[in-house]
């Protein structure tokens, strides 16, 4: 097939073009029941912000918190923040920024975060695609060795491709002689116009008897690659620009190429008429029909393609009318040739391209087909079915995982081929992304929690509910990286990144929810409804340092919200120092902590404090006599803490 590749605008075969080139609200801070008060994180937060500290972590949970519940002017706000502080983050802060940059208006800035999220999480196009697939070669022999091939026994010494299942029998082209006197050749290859056969199909697809197909389809011109419905009352066929004796030519006068459709009517293929979206200017072929048959599936170089030829869709309607074509897009289509779609029932397409990573030549790939129309990673379908030669026009019969292709590989018989297939192992990994939802504090489980899977890029792909017992499932595939989201009323939305294992199974995913407000009664430790675990001095010192500010602004906060309560701050040390040094420290450290609130507006009979110094640590890390330890310095740092008792509300 290599001198068709070459000829494609008249020929049929291999067929390139000359190219178009929210939750809720929060539950305010100083609403009280019973004995509890309620503590509003996230306004603490923009609090403590606009006195003009700032804390990557803070701006972070700011800007998602409003992201979450659509507040894109305010999320993009504390994202401006976070970014100015820190532009090495991951892929998804470039997203949620960009997401809400372009939902106020401010496009170029969007389209500047999302160029970076593209360089972060990967790019789809023919040079972005060999340099992010340099191990393509491991990749494709990895997807080998599933096929057992051999020839279909229906092959001539001309060529023959392009096969489509017909009720019991194999219906492909051929330019096989029949031995017509009036059979005609193409000046510039010598080769036979083809026309359409059929070959009765076997129990072990084993195609034999071949006889021309009708003779109302077939043509002086070429016809090609037919798709039946499941009836077999409805084809679509590729044939020259010819109908009804006429010859259609483009502007250089040269005769391109059209879908058209035939109906079944007492045993006769009849009303034979070109596709709406057919043209004189450009080539429509290959037809592909979806499982319910609303979907044809084709290629074409219409305006709107990427490359020298693309695969489109058009939706059939209820009443035989067709909608708009469709470019299949960039995860699809590449600068170069992709053609010869076909679509199984179970949700893939499979295609020819010389655009994508392959073995030479026309390569055959397959993706899934998402429920949303969008498509999953292209994969090279692997050795045995590609060659370094021209490879295409996959068909398969799911059920029995047979099927055929066409190829012009050494060792056949002509210059297309006909192979029929095996398929011992399917391709698609498929695992079970699974987990269970509780409550962060308290360990109880959290059902009717709404979860949302996305892909790397943050489309949707689905969403779920977790059951009475709290858990959740979702069916995913191998090698993918997803994100999840998690959201229940009364609680802050959570979204978690997982990648999928190379190997058919499940894979856990857990999520520990905190409460949207803070729970806290009297005895609790104030300082953890923020992740307060010390407050930061320099070494040998008592003085407050800025780190340490910004966590006691939310302190301070709390108890301009809560007039009312009181609270006990408790100062601890490790053991690496002296009994009696430690105890001084810690406790000009809880000393320092009280002046600094009452210097900021906090009455003083509100608090109280004590150094605590090495005597209450809560693991093994003790120093005496020596002074030393063996201990971590993560053991050490668990003992170095700052408590905010509260004693009264």
């Amino acid at each position: 097939m290599k001198n068709y590749i070459l000829l494609y605008i008249t020929i049929i075969s291999v067929f390139s073009f000359s190219g178009y080139a929210q939750k809720n609200k929060a539950v305010a801070a100083d609403k009280k029941y019973d004995s509890y008060a309620y503590i509003d994180a996230i306004k603490t937060y923009e609090r403590v912000a606009e006195k003009g500290y700032k804390s990557v972590d803070m701006f972070q949970k700011l800007g998602n918190a409003y992201y979450f519940n659509s507040e894109f002017e305010k999320a993009a706000k504390w994202y401006t923040e976070l970014f100015a502080m820190n532009s090495d983050l991951e892929p998804e802060y470039y997203y949620r920024y960009a997401q809400s940059l372009k939902s106020i208006g401010q496009d170029d800035k969007s389209n500047q975060m999302l160029e970076k999220f593209n360089e972060k999480s990967g790019n789809d196009s023919r040079a972005k695609l060999f340099s992010k697939n340099r191990n393509y070669l491991e990749e494709i022999k990895a997807n080998s060795g599933r096929y057992k091939i051999e020839d279909a026994g229906i092959n001539s010494k001309y060529s023959d491709y392009g096969s489509s299942f017909h009720l019991n029998k194999l219906v492909f082209a051929s330019a096989r002689d029949t031995g017509s006197l009036g059979q005609r050749k193409h000046k510039w290859t010598n080769q036979y116009f083809t026309n359409l056969y059929e070959a009765e199909l076997g129990d072990a697809m084993s195609a034999s008897g071949i006889s021309k197909f009708s003779k109302s389809v077939n043509s002086k011109f070429n016809e090609s690659t037919p798709v039946f419905t499941k009836d077999g009352k409805t084809m679509y066929f590729t044939r020259n620009n010819f109908l009804d004796g006429v010859k259609g030519k483009d502007v250089n006068r040269v005769t391109l190429i059209k879908i058209y459709k035939a109906s079944l009517e007492n045993e006769q293929w009849v009303k034979i008429t070109e596709l709406p979206f057919d043209s004189d200017l450009y080539s429509v072929a290959h037809p592909a029909l979806s499982a319910d048959e609303k979907t044809l599936y084709f290629a074409s170089d219409m305006p709107g393609t990427i490359g020298q030829s693309d695969i489109f869709k058009v939706t059939i309607n209820d009443d035989g009318s067709f909608g708009t074509p469709e470019n299949l897009g960039n995860t699809i289509n590449t600068e170069g040739k992709e053609t010869f779609p076909f679509v199984t029932d179970e949700n893939e397409i499979y295609f020819a391209s010389d655009g994508h990573p392959g073995l030479g030549g026309l390569d055959i790939f397959t993706a899934k087909i998402e429920p949303n129309g969008t498509f999953d990673e292209v994969q090279n379908i692997g050795a045995e079915a590609n060659s370094s030669k021209d490879d295409f026009a996959y068909l398969i019969d799911t059920k029995s995982r047979k099927g055929f292709l066409t190829s012009n590989r050494d060792g056949g018989q002509g210059f297309d081929d006909i192979y029929k297939f095996l398929e011992t192992k399917k391709l698609i990994c498929e695992q079970e992304l699974f987990g269970i939802i509780t409550d962060k504090e308290t360990g109880i489980l959290l059902p009717d929690t709404k979860l949302t899977l996305y892909d790397s890029k943050f489309t949707p792909l689905g969403t779920t509910v977790s059951d009475k017992e709290g858990r959740y499932t979702f069916k995913v595939e191998c090698k993918k990286t997803y994100n999840v989201r998690a959201e229940k009323i009364g609680y802050t939305t959570k979204e978690q990144n997982i990648t999928i294992s190379k190997e058919n199974g499940k894979t856990e995913l857990n999520f520990a929810l905190d409460k949207e407000g803070c729970k806290v009664a009297v005895g609790d430790d104030l300082g953890k409804c923020f992740g307060i675990k010390m407050i930061y001095f320099d070494l040998d010192k008592y003085n407050i340092r800025i780190e340490a500010a910004i966590d006691l602004e939310k302190i301070l906060d709390v108890l301009n919200q809560n007039p009312t309560m009181t609270l006990d701050i408790r100062s601890h040390t490790d053991c690496r120092q002296t009994i009696k040094y430690n105890e001084i420290l810690s406790d000009r450290r809880a000393k320092s902590t009280i002046d600094w609130l009452v210097k900021n507006g906090v009455q003083k009979d509100r608090l109280t404090g004590k150094g605590y110094g090495e005597s209450q640590l809560v693991n093994d890390c003790g120093c005496e006599p020596t002074n030393k330890s063996n201990c971590t310095e993560e053991q050490h740092q668990a003992n170095r803490r700052s408590e905010f008792i509260i004693t009264a509300l």
